[in-house]
């Protein structure tokens, strides 16, 4: 048997990882340790560098053989903010995100958990994440030695940047829908529009259905953000089931991306969203790479 730390004859360690999951949405953290690490001034330089000088290491995070397709993961950077304990930079598997509630929410846990946090507080911490999008505060329970799995965090001021946009769907005609931001654009649309239903209709309908609206909205509506241009992207769509009042009953949704305290953002008016969920640890990983193998930086199955 191996011994604990071993590593394989020529093999140099690429990255170490801790994964974790958030109702099933899978996070793979980097707590660090990149050689180089993403370079600039900002978060968002970061962004921009990792994306043009590093992006074999999103390859080797969460593609094949390592990965898989709906594979998440966040690289841990320094902050240029004073109030923030950490910086992520978020990856999938066609590129990068400015905002995830699934894994700030795992985020979380594991600042408190890595003592990333100085002196937490029980019963419960604060703890501030910069994400791309901008900082965002997750709130997590904490007994003295461990911290515990129901987290919330408050998000960045949402906003509706859009409603009732006509947009040219190929396969479907005219369609009309809403554009919201809470971190990053969607496209927002009742699925009976598409005439499919979130709840019955086959997964692969939706999820194509879905796509053409992106490509159409990204086609035909030009966004803007009033912070800065470079979040002024659409990330995906949301397909609903048409329950749009408010109500305490529950609603269901199809969210389709990469293939009420009052705020301000800019000129519009926004709101600071609450979002709760439990994150869990399911290991930890350390991968490597030998120089001589082809698909040493991963590849996509689609």
């Amino acid at each position: 048997m191996a011994a604990p730390g071993w590593l394989p004859p020529g093999a140099r360690p690429a990255v170490r990882v801790v994964d974790m999951h958030t109702g099933g949405e899978p996070l793979r953290i980097v707590p660090g340790g990149l050689e180089p690490g993403p370079a600039g001034p900002t978060l968002l330089a970061r962004r921009r560098h990792m994306g043009a000088a590093l992006d074999h290491v999103r390859r080797l995070l969460v593609h094949e053989p390592r990965g898989h397709r709906d594979m998440y993961a966040a690289v841990l950077v320094p902050s240029e903010l004073p109030a923030a304990q950490l910086g992520a930079l978020f990856l999938h598997g066609q590129g990068y995100s400015t905002m995830c509630g699934h894994a700030v929410l795992a985020l979380g846990r594991f600042a408190l958990d890595g003592g990333l946090v100085p002196a937490p507080r029980r019963p419960e911490t604060a703890v501030t994440i910069h994400c791309p999008c901008g900082p965002v505060t997750a709130f997590v329970p904490w007994d003295g030695q461990r911290s515990g799995s129901r987290v919330r965090f408050h998000s960045v001021p949402a906003f509706a940047a859009a409603a009732d946009v006509k947009v040219d769907v190929p396969g479907h005609g005219k369609v009309v829908v809403d554009i919201g931001y809470g971190g990053a654009f969607y496209a927002f649309l009742s699925a009976e529009r598409l005439g499919l239903d979130v709840c019955s209709s086959k997964t692969q309908d939706l999820v194509d259905a879905a796509s053409a609206v992106t490509e159409a909205v990204k086609r035909q509506f030009k966004l803007h953000h009033p912070d800065n241009e470079e979040l002024a992207f659409l990330y995906g769509t949301i397909l609903t089931d048409g329950k749009d009042a408010f109500s305490d009953e529950p609603t269901t949704n199809i969210c389709v991306f990469a293939d009420a305290q009052e705020a301000k953002c800019g000129d519009y008016n926004a709101v600071v969203v609450e979002v709760s969920g439990e994150a869990f640890y399911t290991g930890t990983a350390t991968f490597v790479v030998e120089e001589e193998d082809p698909l040493k930086y991963g590849f996509s199955l689609k």
